[in-house]
C-alpha cells in the first residue's frame, strides 16, 4: 500500500473513531442503570443491562411534546426543502445560464454564514408576521439550512440521468411535465429519498434557531438545552441517544445513495 492510500486510511480510521467513540459511550450510558451512569471511572464495557434510564427520560413531563414538535417542524423542513429543492436542482442540471457556477458558490456559502448573527432579526421578524413559537416559523430556517444540500445533490441526480432519455420521450408524444413525472422522477426517487431523509436529520438535530424561536413548542433538541443544567447525568445520556438515532439510522439507510452520488462502489 503506498504512503498516501496509509495516510488516507489512517485519517479515514482516526475521523470514525473520534465519532464512534462518543456515540458508543451515550448508547450504553442510556441502557445502563442510574447507578452505573454517575460511577466513575466509566467502564468502557456495559454493565448491567437496564432500561431504568430510557423509561425516566420517556416519563418526564414535557418530553414526547417534544418529541411531537420536532417530528412536525422535520416533517414540514423534508417536504419544503424537496419542493424548493429539486426543481433548483433540475435547473442547474438541465440549463446552462450565465453565473450558474457562481450560483453555485453562493449555495454553499450560505452554510457558512452564521445563523447566530440572525438571531434577533429573525425574532422580530418573526413576531411581527405571526411566525414566532409555531412549528412553521422554526422550519422555515431549518429548511435554508437544509436546502444547499438538497439543491447540490437533487443537481448530481439530475445530471446523472440521461438527457436523451427525456429527449426520447418527447419524441413518443410526451410533454416535458410528462416526460419529468414519467421517466426522471422514478429514476431519481431513491437519491430525493436521501435528500429529504438528510433534511429531517439536519432539522431533528438543529438547537440554535430551535432555542431562540420557541418558548411553549420547543422541539426536543431546545427542550434538553434549555434544562441541560438542572437535568440529572442519566436524562442528558437519554436524551443524546434519542437525538443521535434517528441519524444512525439514516446513514445505514441512504449510504449506498451517497456513495454513488460521489462516484463510490459500495460492494
Amino acid at each position: 500500500m503506498k504512503s498516501h492510500q496509509k495516510f488516507i486510511y489512517g485519517m479515514a480510521t482516526l475521523l470514525a473513531v473520534c465519532w464512534l467513540v462518543p456515540v458508543y459511550l451515550i448508547s450504553i450510558s442510556a441502557f445502563s442503570t442510574r447507578k452505573s451512569v454517575n460511577a466513575w471511572p466509566k467502564s468502557w464495557w456495559p454493565g448491567e443491562f437496564s432500561l431504568d434510564t430510557l423509561q425516566f427520560f420517556a416519563n418526564f413531563t414535557g418530553v414526547w411534546q417534544a418529541v411531537g414538535n420536532s417530528v412536525i417542524v422535520a416533517i414540514i423542513t423534508m417536504v419544503l426543502s424537496i419542493v424548493l429543492g429539486a426543481p433548483a436542482g433540475y435547473a442547474l442540471a438541465r440549463f446552462d445560464f450565465k453565473g450558474q457556477t457562481v450560483y453555485r458558490l453562493l449555495i454553499v456559502m450560505t452554510r457558512a454564514f452564521p445563523i447566530a448573527i440572525l438571531a434577533l432579526p429573525l425574532v422580530t421578524r418573526f413576531i411581527s408576521l405571526g411566525l414566532y413559537d409555531t412549528h412553521l416559523g422554526v422550519a422555515l430556517v431549518h429548511t435554508a439550512l437544509a436546502l444547499p444540500f438538497s439543491i447540490l445533490v437533487s443537481s448530481s441526480l439530475f445530471m446523472g440521468i440521461p438527457r436523451e432519455l427525456e429527449e426520447a420521450a418527447w419524441t413518443l408524444g410526451c410533454n416535458k411535465w410528462q416526460a419529468f413525472m414519467r421517466i426522471v422522477l422514478p429514476l431519481a426517487l431513491p437519491g430525493m429519498a436521501a435528500t429529504m431523509i438528510f433534511s429531517f436529520v439536519v432539522s431533528w438535530n438543529e438547537v440554535f434557531s430551535a432555542s431562540v424561536l420557541t418558548l411553549s413548542n420547543r422541539t426536543l433538541t431546545a427542550f434538553l438545552f434549555a434544562g441541560l443544567e438542572e437535568s440529572p447525568l442519566h436524562f442528558r445520556f437519554a436524551g443524546g441517544f434519542f437525538l443521535i438515532l434517528p441519524s444512525l439510522v439514516f446513514i445505514f439507510m441512504v449510504r449506498k445513495y451517497l456513495f454513488s452520488m460521489w462516484g463510490i462502489s459500495n460492494r
